[in-house]
């Protein structure tokens, strides 16, 4: 791993060859909250600082292979048990916020599975604030006197801020004060009891070297990730009892910078941590959260809070903001706390919650594939694209990754047993996060204006010498005094001036006291009454106050009451849903039924046009097949009567020869011979035939001489006795059907064996016609069955072949076609005989084994 990460900078060097060569790795830090219970089974040991290390629990060696692993993993630091969030918040946070206040952008996320410890950290506990409360702490204390008046900075749809002068901004003051519902939260209220431990923060935190000669503005947003949508959490929709709006989720769009942004979402300018962290709490109720099996509240959402700073200078006199949009430095620390990433089967999710946490586990997948590829990129220099816009997450942070600020990323792991795997999962993925290099941002200057101009023509302490004091302007005004100096003692000009002058003050004096006391006692006067005015005023307010009280504790009653009505409606409404899913449900399997008993019918319709082509290829069949043995019994019938007619005709004339001829003479054998030829010559019908041989003649296998044959016979069936076997020449006999042998074939027999009702053992022979298909394979369409049983001893007979002969028209079996009669028939010539060649049938009992 080290060598691959030391080539990673050469890489990127010669890819770029810019000035932002410099790079910073993503910081991961792992922080290990305690168990919640003392003699729970621990997984995760701190082995120091920058190590902790993974056993494998004693269930799951059990369970799976036996085997025992130790693993190591290593991080930028790890935070043990007894961390406290100020200790977590310097080392993390502190930078982050000290770049911000410095016009570079953040990225601050926790990743674990649920029940780690996310939100802990980002958000604190009573008494213990956690990383936002601290960031916006430190960035109030380090800007709080130096913050513009509101409204100077004003947000707008393009990701940018417009600057207003200081009468634009008082008119905007008023105009969004006299609203009846102001967006702005106040200053003067008072702060939330709900949440006033998390911000009372006793450690005092400011960042170094802020810019005095600029005023800034800070603004909020806050908005979550849910299913791969993006809701603002500070939008204030109207509420309709009747037909409630749903929120619209907002798109993300990339700016003139193509730095990517949400679109329309809410921006609240605020001036205190108290401001910014009631926003944060407003919203935070908003934020979707569900009870799952390892978490009682365990957030569904990815959740996202957005500090922006926006940063002006001061014009060349220090009084107000330079008016030029081009110098505003505009810079955003995003604090984003992840939805737990664990199996859905451990969380016992149903319906909706079953699909948040595929849509969560989705999400992180993406991002941990683009920390992948850009793994892969910088260390192979391969040029892949990063699927950023595969999720909205990974979309909305692609401008960190590429070079607009630091990434930091908490690791927080619980090291119970149960979440062995998942905590797994986790450091695999912190281990190639590590590996990721993100370019420093370069450092922007504001302006070439001279540094201290804010105090430049401002008093430091309370007035100077230069301005004159109230007695010495009373001073003035009296007439100046003459020479006191006397230089002669017969001098008595001087004095009586002198005591002139005095005198003529004193008359001034007096005169000015009288005016002074006049004035006094006007202004007492207006004084009394101006008490007066505000008296009666305080008076009426009083009452006022007291009707406002009445009509807010008559709208608290009415509060009380639509939130009955409205809790009524919701578990109506949940009622509903369920009544609704449970028919849904319903639908679903009726509608799945129906698709079955519509499968099923198409498929018995199916099969009713196959047996009905079936059945008339059969009645085709059989119907050739009586054409031909009625052709053939014809034949047989003819030859017979030829064969009767022939005999009766030479018995004729050997009775005629007999006659005729004297009885003393016997003929020779010679001349029998010489008779038999003649005869021979003298008929001109055909020779007579053995009738036995058309009867030995088996029609079906003649029929399939030509064809080629696959003889299907498995290797499960029993050889039989039966002295006839089926036997197909030119057959190509396979146990198991192939589409290589049916390629060569034009028919096709299966021999299948069966016990019979009787107990004995009954072989069919199935046979059919192989066709080739449009897809290129083959198909078997079946046209005939013969059975083959063994019968009884004590039956009639021992053995029948083919049983599908066709029967006789008064419905006897045909002689000829019965294989017992066929083979019980010899075929016999009487040697010797007087009546000449002749043959005679003989229908010869077959024997009976003893």
């Amino acid at each position: 791993m080290k060598p691959a990460r030391a080539k990673t900078p050469r890489k990127l060097l010669v890819k770029k060859g810019s000035q932002t060569n410099l790079k910073d790795p993503v910081g991961v830090y792992c922080r290990v909250r305690p168990l919640s219970f003392s003699d729970q089974e621990c997984c995760i040991e701190v082995i120091n600082n920058t190590t902790v290390q993974l056993h494998t629990p004693e269930g799951y060696r059990l369970n799976r292979s036996g085997d025992y692993k130790e693993t190591q993993y290593s991080f930028k630091q790890v935070f043990g048990t007894h961390t406290t969030q100020k200790e977590l918040f310097d080392v993390v946070a502190s930078p982050l916020v000290d770049d911000l206040i410095h016009g570079k952008n953040g990225l601050l996320f926790t990743y674990g599975v649920t029940g780690s410890g996310k939100t802990h950290t980002m958000i604190g506990s009573p008494g213990e604030g956690g990383l936002l409360p601290r960031c916006l702490n430190m960035i109030f204390n380090s800007i709080g006197s130096f913050q513009a008046k509101r409204y100077v900075f004003k947000s707008n749809d393009r990701n940018s801020m417009d600057i207003q002068c200081e009468v634009d901004a008082l008119l905007e003051r008023q105009k969004r004060e006299a609203a009846p519902n102001p967006k702005t939260p106040s200053s003067k209220r008072q702060v939330d009891p709900e949440f006033a431990d998390m911000i009372n923060i006793q450690e005092f935190c400011k960042a170094e070297e802020v810019d005095e000669d600029s005023v800034y503005g800070a603004f909020v947003s806050y908005f979550e990730i849910y299913n791969n949508y993006v809701y603002d959490l500070l939008e204030e929709a109207p509420f309709d009892p009747i037909k409630p709006k749903l929120p619209q989720s907002k798109m993300l769009r990339e700016d003139k910078n193509h730095n990517v942004y949400v679109a329309g979402c809410t921006e609240v300018e605020v001036k205190s941590t108290e401001e910014a962290f009631e926003v944060f709490w407003r919203g935070q109720k908003r934020r979707r959260i569900a009870n799952t099996h390892l978490n009682r509240e365990s957030s569904r959402s990815h959740s996202v809070f957005n500090i922006k700073l926006a940063q002006a200078p001061l014009d060349a006199d220090g009084d107000n903001v330079l008016q030029e949009k081009e110098q505003i430095t505009i810079s955003q620390l995003s604090l984003v706390d992840l939805a737990g990433s664990e199996r859905t089967n451990r969380t016992k999710a149903e319906g909706n919650r079953l699909r948040e946490a595929g849509n969560i586990n989705q999400s992180l997948m993406t991002l941990r594939t683009c920390i992948e590829v850009l793994r892969e990129n910088q260390m192979y220099g391969t040029n892949k694209m990063v699927p950023y816009r595969d999720s909205k997450l990974t979309h909305l942070f692609k401008n960190y990754f590429d070079g607009e600020g630091k990434v930091r990323m908490i690791v927080c792991v619980n090291p119970k047993a149960e979440d062995y795997e998942e905590s797994l999962q986790v450091m695999r993925f912190a281990e190639v996060t590590q590996e990721v290099e993100v370019a420093r941002p370069v450092e922007k200057v504001i302006c070439g204006l001279t540094p201290g101009r804010r105090y430049r023509n401002q008093a430091r302490g309370g007035p100077t010498g230069d301005e004159p004091l109230v007695t010495e302007v009373v001073l003035q005004s009296f007439p100046p005094l003459p020479s006191c100096e006397i230089l002669d003692v017969n001098d008595e000009q001087t004095l009586p001036r002198l005591i002139e002058a005095l005198e003529n003050r004193y008359h001034l004096r007096q005169i000015m006291i009288e005016e002074f006391n006049k004035q006094s006692n006007t202004f007492k006067a207006l004084l009394q009454e101006f008490d007066n005015a505000i008296l009666n005023k305080e008076n009426y307010t009083q009452g006022k106050l007291n009707e406002k009280e009445k009509l807010i504790s008559g709208q608290k009653l009415e509060i009380e009451r639509l939130e009955k009505k409205n809790k009524t409606l919701e578990y109506k409404i949940e009622i509903l849903e369920k009544t609704t899913t449970i028919y849904e449900e319903d639908k679903r399997n009726l509608q799945q039924e129906l698709e079955t008993q519509n499968q099923k019918l198409q498929r018995q319709f199916s099969d009713k046009r196959r047996l009905e082509a079936r059945l008339q290829g059969m009645v085709t069949e059989t119907s050739m097949k009586w054409q031909k043995e009625c052709e053939r019994r014809v034949a047989a019938t003819q030859l017979e009567m030829q064969n009767k007619l022939w005999v009766k005709d030479e018995k004729l004339k050997q009775l005629k020869a007999i006659v005729t001829e004297p009885k003393a003479e016997k003929p020779d054998r010679p001349s029998r011979e010489r008779d038999r030829e003649k005869a021979a010559q003298r008929s001109v019908s055909p020779a007579p035939m053995p009738t036995a041989p058309p009867i030995r003649v088996r029609h079906r296998r003649s029929r399939s001489a030509g064809d080629r044959w696959v003889d299907h016979k498995p290797a499960s069936n029993v050889q039989t006795e039966t002295v006839m076997q089926p036997h197909v020449p030119h057959a190509i006999t396979v146990s198991v059907a192939n589409e290589k042998a049916l390629a060569k074939c034009e028919k096709y027999m299966l021999t299948h064996q069966e016990l019979a009702s009787d107990g004995e053992i009954e072989t069919k022979l199935i046979k059919g016609d192989v066709f080739k298909t449009r897809g290129g394979g083959q198909s078997v369409q079946f046209t005939d069955i013969e059975t083959l049983k063994q019968e009884l001893p004590n039956g009639s007979r021992k053995r029948r072949s083919a049983t599908m002969v066709p029967a006789q028209p008064d419905g006897t079996e045909s002689e000829w076609t019965d294989v017992e009669t066929r083979c019980s028939v010899a075929v016999e010539m009487r040697a010797g005989s007087q009546l000449g060649p002749g043959y005679q049938h003989h229908a010869q009992p077959k024997r009976k084994k003893p």
